[in-house]
């Protein structure tokens, strides 16, 4: 995520991305709704969903960081949804699914040999 040595080019590059897919989520809404929104409601939901995203990726660094690590793992994404229980559950959830995608694919292969 965006950081201090980030290239800035990269980082409007991001952030226009941000700004795309929240605004077709905003059209979308809206239209199922029957409601309209200001582009400043947009433009500042934008820069919401932006910031939290920098400020997740920022503590997912650091759990990585404090286990002496270079790369961020499930466990990071999981120990920063800790305090959200929903969340985390899902998350285990998705997790426990490509783990076990991943064993059928490797039995598949190896029986295959």
């Amino acid at each position: 995520m965006p950081s201090a040595d980030m290239d800035p080019e990269l980082q409007n590059r991001l952030k226009s991305a941000v700004w795309y897919t929240v605004g077709k989520i905003v059209d979308e809404a809206c239209e199922s709704l029957g409601v309209n929104v200001t582009p400043q409601y947009t433009a500042a939901l934008t820069e919401l969903v932006y910031a939290q995203a920098v400020t997740l990726a920022t503590d997912i660094e650091s759990f990585a960081w404090h286990a002496k690590r270079k790369t961020v793992n499930t466990d990071d994404v999981l120990m920063m949804c800790r305090r959200n229980e929903g969340l985390k559950d899902v998350l285990e959830e998705f997790v426990e699914e490509l783990e076990e995608r991943k064993r059928s694919a490797k039995a598949s292969k190896a029986g295959h040999n």
